[in-house]
């Protein structure tokens, strides 16, 4: 299957909701107030995001936003309010109902693949899990995150300046010093949060990860 075609990003964004899911069936109930990797929210709270986002189409983000005053930060508050339940265990059976869904905001599809790897991983490494991402539709992700504003989600300038290669599939973008490392590290600096230092080699990686840090403090 075409790595590009819709029906390949969809299977890959179901299998990682699914994968979530089966990784979380047995938390502890203590470690669903764990602090996730999106400053503000612990881990139910990202789940509860990553359900409502799965029933966001492009009529209701609109209206959404328009309700919040084209507010993200509070729109996206709000949908964790509204799928997020009294207990964790309900939350995960509600992301499990619509895991297979095909919704999504006026954005290119390829947000969908940021969302689940980026999402997957804030939950995952403060629980000492990791995901087993699928290095290509990773770097799909990456290069649309290095090609957005920050204001809108993206990564673009935190990459500038910087080469960026990955060492588990073929892909690099930029100029300047050069930072190697694995797709999904490289997703996760660009989106905001910094991967261990071990993670990324290279001339530049050193600079990279401290723009990334910086660019997290003041968020």
């Amino acid at each position: 299957m075409n790595k590009d075609s819709k029906a390949a990003i969809w299977a890959v964004v179901h299998e990682e909701r699914e994968a979530l899911a089966r990784d979380l069936e047995a938390l502890p109930a203590a470690q669903w107030d764990i602090g996730s990797l999106c400053p503000g929210w612990d881990i139910h709270d990202v789940l509860a995001h990553l359900s409502d986002s799965a029933t966001t189409t492009r009529l209701g983000f609109i209206r959404g936003m328009v309700s919040a005053g084209f507010d993200f930060d509070k729109d996206n508050d709000r949908g964790v309010a509204r799928a997020r339940r009294a207990e964790p265990l309900e939350t995960l059976q509600g992301f499990r109902d619509v895991a297979r869904l095909t919704s999504t905001p006026p954005a290119a599809l390829a947000t969908r693949l940021v969302e689940a790897f980026v999402h997957g991983e804030d939950i995952r490494r403060p629980l000492g899990m990791r995901g087993g991402y699928p290095a290509a539709f990773v770097a799909q992700g990456l290069d649309y995150q290095v090609r957005t504003s920050t204001k809108m989600g993206g990564g673009k300038e935190l990459a500038a300046g910087f080469k960026l290669v990955a060492t588990d599939t073929d892909f690099e973008c930029g100029a300047g010093p050069a930072v190697r490392g694995p797709a999904i590290a490289l997703l996760l600096a660009v989106s905001g949060r910094a991967p261990g230092y071990e993670e990324l080699a290279g001339p530049g990686s050193r600079d990279f990860l401290q723009r990334v840090v910086g660019e997290a403090r003041e968020h």
